[in-house]
Formats: C-alpha cells, structure tokens, sequence
C-alpha cells in the first residue's frame, strides 16, 4: 500500500495548455509558494507517478490519475468562475476522490471568505454538486487564499479524526486569525 502523504490538486484547465487561459494559473501560484518556502509545504502528488499528457490515451490517464490520488492524503479543488460543471476529467478526479475517502478543501478564486457554501453551487462540477447533495463528501469551502490553504491541507487529512460534513467552512474567528478580516 502507497504511504499516503500527498496533496492532490485538480482544477479545470478548461481544454487548454495555455496558462492565461486556464485555472492551471492558480496551481502553478500554489507551486510559487511551496518553493519560496514561505511555511507553505505540501507535497505534491503529481510528482509522484509518471508524467501524463492531454494526448495520453483516456485509460493511460485514469490509471495515472488514480496511482496519484491513491498516494494522496487530500484533495485540493481549485473553483473560478470558469470551472465548467460537466469537464470529464475533473469530474472523474473529484468521483475517485470521494471513493478514496480523500477530504475535499475547495478552494474559491476571488473570494476574501467563504461562510455560505451553498451561494457558490454554481462554481460546482455536476460531481462535487452530486456528492454535496448526497452527503457522501467531506469538504471545506475556503477562498484560494494562502493562510486558509496552509491551514485546511495540514488539518484536513484521510489520517485526522477532524469532522467535516460536506458543506463545512472556516468561522469568521478562523479568518482573523488567518489576517484576512
């Protein structure tokens, strides 16, 4: 069995390679902060397994996508306003996490808080929405904010104990703590 240490992070690179056009953009600032070794670390699964490609065949990257999220102790959703609800792939990343038990840490773009997850049900892909309305995901809503991310990928693990109901969220003490209000 793969040591599960890992933080998976998926967005929807909205069929494109280009980094202006995508939410690729967030990711590669997650990576920025990790290497300026702000007290930002989290380790990267997708370092872990063989690189894929847009090009690879569907079943080549499924399989890379799940030897990722098998090695991952949570799961990094980064949402805009341009995430597409009905993306094949970040939809199959999000049903294989929810399998895997992974915590959820959805990560809003241009949001200073988030304390009415429901309001954003349209930044959701149709699988997240899914899992929501059945309860069968554990999930923090946060904004893509470094302090809120730091926080819920260190707390937020398949190895705590800490609760999460599928539509839980940081108080407005959490958010003073963190420098945001």
């Amino acid at each position: 069995m793969a040591y599960r240490n890992g933080t998976y992070i998926a967005f929807d690179g909205q069929g494109t390679t280009s980094p202006d056009e995508s939410d690729i953009k967030y990711f590669n600032l997650l990576k920025a902060w990790k290497k300026s070794g702000q007290d930002f670390k989290f380790s990267d699964s997708h370092k872990k397994t063989y690189q894929v490609r847009d090009s690879s065949y569907r079943e080549t990257l499924k399989r890379r996508l799940r030897e990722r999220l098998n090695e991952s102790k949570n799961f990094v959703l980064i949402l805009s306003e341009d995430t597409r609800a009905d993306r094949e792939m970040l939809n199959y990343e999000i049903e294989v996490a929810i399998e895997l038990k992974l915590p959820i840490v959805a990560c809003y773009v241009n949001y200073e808080k988030i304390q009415a997850p429901t309001e954003l049900a349209s930044y959701w892909p149709s699988s997240l929405s899914k899992a929501i309305k059945n309860r069968t995901v554990k999930c923090i809503h946060i904004p893509f904010k470094k302090a809120p991310i730091f926080d819920a990928i260190s707390q937020f693990t398949i190895h705590s104990d800490n609760t999460l109901s599928s539509l839980s969220y940081y108080s407005s003490d959490a958010y003073k703590k963190f420098g945001i209000i």
